[in-house]
């Protein structure tokens, strides 16, 4: 079988999820008999590490807090040919996790994201939900149009998705930079739209709606100056420009009427203005060139990784289509039988 040939990581973030996180290592064991569950303790105070050991998870422990840093630590430390990452909060079924390992071996995926259904209008808060359906149409005015649930915790990758992906962020914003990964270096991906739980009761939501909100847009802005700096600056560029004509006008107004120029200081405010914009415009010129290459670096390193699902025994995608059926057809095979 599939996950028999395939060496398989599911990798649970947390902090202070004791009341959740057995059951959910004990459904991720069951779900994925084969794969080896990983709990990363982000400093909980609520013995979740217990929790989670007990349940037969191998717990390590990340001192740096934020949920960017536990990612960068789960991908720098484990090797696997595929990984599944959800959170420990319960809201994600593990009975998903073959779903999404099957979408990403037959669609030759490097990260399938599990979206989560109805989350537009049903995430918890009015807050977060309104907060979903902004940042995803920010994300696709500024990166493509790749994703329609960029925070999505559910996820499945390529080895090759994981050993390439920088991961700078330091919080929650760490999905956001996934995906904008996907989209810069134009990977194959896929979406599969899954049910997402509530919180059971004594579970409490990590996000602030305010200040993770406010992380979200500066991290959109960095990753748009990094990988369209032209965009990004030209943007900064065209406001000066604005800001010079504005305040230029007066003064060209009053010099035709008086042939003098009496308002100096507003003219040279628009004159520096005017010569901040074409810098601005330039170093968008420029930036553009190297974030170019750069991306040109990353896809090498990307190609030069093994291909997914690929062993020295055959494709494991090819035995694993001629091998494992959907439930579905297994289904009315047996009835036909």
């Amino acid at each position: 079988m599939w996950n028999e040939k395939l060496s398989i990581a599911v990798l649970l973030p947390c902090y202070n999820e004791a009341a959740t996180i057995g059951d959910v290592v004990r459904g991720f064991r069951k779900a994925l008999p084969q794969a080896t569950v990983y709990v990363y303790d982000n400093n909980s105070t609520d013995g979740t590490a217990l929790h989670a050991m007990l349940a037969g998870a191998t717990v390590v422990r990340e001192r740096r807090q934020g949920k960017g840093h536990v990612v960068r630590r789960m991908f720098a430390d484990i090797e696997a040919d595929i990984y599944v990452m959800a959170d420990g909060d319960g809201t994600y079924a593990p009975e998903d996790a073959e779903e999404l390992i099957r979408t990403l071996l037959t669609e030759g995926s490097d990260m399938v994201v599990g979206t989560r259904r109805n989350v537009q209008s049903d995430a918890g808060r009015q807050g977060h939900a309104f907060g979903n359906r902004i940042f995803n149409w920010l994300y696709r005015t500024i990166f493509g149009a790749d994703f329609t649930d960029i925070f999505s915790g559910y996820r499945a990758f390529s080895r090759r998705f994981i050993k390439s992906f920088p991961a700078v962020s330091g919080g929650f914003e760490i999905e956001t930079e996934m995906s904008v990964h996907a989209s810069r270096l134009k990977l194959p991906v896929s979406e599969l739209e899954l049910d997402y739980g509530r919180r059971p009761e004594g579970s409490h939501s990590k996000l602030s709606t305010f200040r993770d909100g406010w992380k979200i847009l500066w991290m959109f802005a960095m990753l748009m100056k990094e990988t369209r700096p032209f965009a990004f600056f030209g943007i900064l560029s065209a406001v000066a420009m604005e800001l010079s004509i504005g305040f230029s006008i007066p003064v060209f107004i009053e010099y035709f009427d008086t042939g003098q120029v009496l308002r100096v200081p507003t003219w040279i405010l628009s004159m520096v203005l005017t010569m901040i914009a074409f810098m601005l415009f330039t170093a968008g010129l420029i930036l553009d060139s190297v974030a170019r290459a750069r991306a040109e670096q990353l896809r090498i390193h990307y190609m030069s990784l093994a291909k997914p699902a690929a062993r020295e025994n055959g494709d494991d995608r090819t035995v694993y289509m001629a091998e494992l059926e959907k439930p579905a057809s297994r289904k009315k095979r047996a009835k036909a039988a």
